[in-house]
């Protein structure tokens, strides 16, 4: 069963499970805080009020910990409740220029800033020479995950872990789960494209400070621009990076963008397990499909007894 509690720090807390109709409970992978957003009859004797901290769980199992942000009613007795959790803060801008730090490093930097709560964070080794922005604090973060993902391959998680802030290897993630012909699904489909983050060119500028130029390194798959045409990616690289460096980036680059993304939909029954950032095995007859997907983005919907998902998973 959904339990939901609200408190709206004045010294009491609510049990409004009985009072909450219909909820959705949704994860983002890149980018964005996770939500939770719920129908309730408002009590007589309870208030609600912005800024109250809300919590849900699924048998026990802790599923969001976050704050009222949008408080609606009509003329009926339903109230619609949007709460988001501690990311939906970093979305103030400020001016950062960080120097060889790691994005966990960053990260911590940052949630330090915004007086947010902060758990386990990897430690993702691969220090970013350079990252000054001006922006949101949520891009910030997320241009020092592209920088680690570029040089080093690997993908990492920052998500909000009911209540405290998480940044984890997307391999931790992996879970001991199969949703597919045999297995939870109930439906599906599928997408392959060319149309966006496919890249079969990929070109690399440094600034060269001896001569004055910029120095170019392009590295292309011929073939695949035979037949899609050419899909050419731009960046620049930082002035001290060296031609093995480069050429390292260049073959990382290479091996994430050029090929065809592929996304999965699915339409699953519950589990408590799944969001965004979760490796899970997909099984699909029809489509061939027998892998790992990464889970990009879930939504948890519950209606009285019902509760299902939607996903959208990809392949890295």
């Amino acid at each position: 069963m959904l339990e939901v509690l609200l408190d709206n720090r004045d010294g009491v807390v609510w049990d409004i499970s009985e009072l909450v109709s219909d909820a959705t409970w949704k994860t983002s992978r890149i980018g964005k805080p996770g939500s939770f957003d719920f129908t309730m009859i408002k009590g007589d004797k309870m208030t609600l009020t912005n800024g109250a901290v809300v919590r849900a769980k699924w048998d026990g199992t802790p599923l969001f910990y976050g704050y009222v942000f949008t408080i609606g009613s009509g003329q009926d007795e339903d109230v619609s409740v949007k709460c988001y959790d501690q990311i939906r803060y970093l979305s103030s801008s400020e001016t950062y220029a960080f120097k060889n730090m790691t994005a966990g490093a960053v990260v911590k930097r940052i949630a330090d800033d915004a007086g947010l709560k902060w758990g386990h964070i990897s430690d993702t080794k691969y220090k970013i020479p350079t990252l000054v922005e001006d922006q949101k604090m949520i891009d910030t973060i997320c241009k020092a995950l592209d920088h680690t993902i570029i040089n080093t391959g690997i993908t990492y998680n920052f998500y909000d872990d009911f209540g405290a802030l998480a940044l984890r290897n997307a391999e931790e993630m992996k879970l001991d789960l199969v949703i597919g012909d045999e297995s939870l699904m109930y439906g599906y489909s599928f997408e392959k494209s060319i149309d966006n983050d496919t890249y079969n060119r990929i070109k690399l500028i440094r600034d060269n400070q001896e001569t004055g130029k910029q120095d170019t390194y392009v590295v292309q798959d011929s073939a695949n621009i035979a037949k899609w045409g050419r899909l050419q990616l731009l960046q620049k690289v930082d002035d001290d990076k060296n031609e093995a460096q480069i050429a390292e980036m260049l073959d990382m680059l290479q091996q994430l963008k050029n090929r065809e993304t592929k996304k999965l939909k699915l339409e699953a029954l519950g589990n408590p397990a799944l969001r965004a950032g979760c490796y899970v095995a997909a099984n699909i007859a029809a489509l061939g499909i027998d892998q790992y997907f990464l889970v990009e983005e879930c939504s948890h919907s519950f209606s009285g007894e019902d509760y299902t998902i939607s996903m959208e998973l990809k392949v890295i």
